[in-house]
């Protein structure tokens, strides 16, 4: 079956429309399977929460945002000194822009990027905002996965399987950063860089306020 004939998983439908496709097409091309299904998992376990909380997304920004969440850690960004999170969050806007969606929308999608892997804030923000880590939580960290039945986790997992999912998603995030680990002081991407680099040494915000050239 083709990733573009499976419309509906545990009642959530992908909006069949022409954005929605071409985003399928686009990060089909541009990652390996481990991240895309990773990427379909997203939107699917984040629509699911966001149906548990009451909140009513448009789906087709919210798929857009979760395809789009973790480009930045494909090789094509490895050089790059932005966070791989924002470097996905402006190539979804570009992508939207150029194809006629209004600043508004493009700007939550933008966010809804940016932010996933940033808990605590999100989650006050539009509902496409707020599932795109919603659904990044459950999928990497478990979170609230509990809080899901056992059988939309396993329709949702049938159609795009979790193989070794968590050491892989774990050298894909090494991979994506440890040529820039500047971009991960302040954030949980730091973790990983320490798990694969015992000589990774971590900025200290601390340190920083003490050790800074304001007289005192």
């Amino acid at each position: 079956m083709s990733i573009q004939s499976i419309h509906s998983i545990a009642g959530v439908t992908v909006p069949d429309s022409t954005l929605v496709r071409e985003t399928t097409d686009f990060i089909r091309d541009a990652e390996n399977d481990l991240l895309f299904d990773h990427s379909r998992r997203v939107f699917f376990f984040g629509a699911l929460q966001g149906r548990r909380l009451g909140l009513k997304p448009d789906l087709e920004l919210l798929y857009v945002a979760s395809m789009f969440h973790d480009l930045g850690l494909t090789e094509r960004y490895r050089t790059s000194e932005l966070r791989f999170e924002v470097d996905g969050a402006n190539a979804a806007r570009d992508f939207l822009l150029q194809r006629g969606v209004d600043a508004e929308n493009a700007r939550k999608v933008w966010l809804g990027i940016a932010l996933h892997t940033t808990p605590g804030v999100p989650q006050f923000l539009d509902p496409e905002i707020a599932l795109v880590i919603a659904g990044v939580e459950t999928d990497v960290v478990g979170i609230n996965r509990e809080k899901l039945s056992n059988e939309a986790i396993d329709a949702v997992t049938a159609a795009h399987p979790r193989i070794d999912f968590k050491s892989r998603i774990l050298s894909a995030f090494h991979d994506g950063m440890k040529l820039r680990p500047d971009s991960t002081f302040g954030t949980m991407n730091a973790d990983v860089l320490a798990h694969f680099d015992p000589t990774f040494e971590r900025q200290n915000f601390v340190d920083l306020i003490l050790n800074n050239d304001w007289p005192e």
